[in-house]
């Protein structure tokens, strides 16, 4: 099964925005710094997820990101789909060539699997996530981290 770094990078950062909604916009560069993503990589993923109207951009200073709906109206498997992502369980892609340009006796198995999990995904909204006990230690932990790496004392450097 393949769900590449995208698709993970993607829903991770939807989260973390998700987690951070009503703090205002979200600045790229605060995302990459707590989920420890490339921000030109974020850059590239957020230019897809607004595309697909997950997200909305806000322009000048303190702008950044924001959710463009509701936590509970943004599913896991939209993030995913956004991206150009998706979640395959067959050797060949979906394009039923497994075996020397032919179906394999598997080919629908594997597929099925991948509807099943897609299914899955799409039954998971951010808001369900957030609730989670875990994501909300693990916030919570970054929040932290955080504050002690913004607020050490820059040291005094002798002229």
């Amino acid at each position: 099964m393949r769900l590449t770094a995208k698709g993970r990078y993607a829903v991770t950062a939807m989260l973390d925005l998700a987690v951070h909604d009503g703090q205002g916009p979200i600045s790229l560069a605060d995302i990459s710094d707590r989920q420890g993503i490339s921000l030109s990589y974020l850059e590239q993923l957020f230019a897809k997820l607004r595309r697909c109207e997950l997200v909305q951009s806000v322009r000048g200073p303190g702008g950044g990101y924001r959710l463009s709906r509701a936590t509970n109206d943004i599913y896991v498997a939209q993030i995913v789909d956004s991206v150009d992502e998706n979640v395959d369980a067959t050797k060949c892609s979906g394009r039923s060539d497994c075996q020397g340009g032919e179906t394999c006796l598997t080919h629908e198995l594997w597929s099925d699997l991948s509807e099943q999990i897609h299914q899955f995904l799409n039954g998971i909204d951010l808001a369900s996530l957030i609730e989670k006990r875990g994501v909300q230690q693990v916030a919570a932990r970054q929040h932290q981290r955080r504050e002690k790496f913004v607020r050490v004392p820059a040291q005094e450097v002798e002229v």
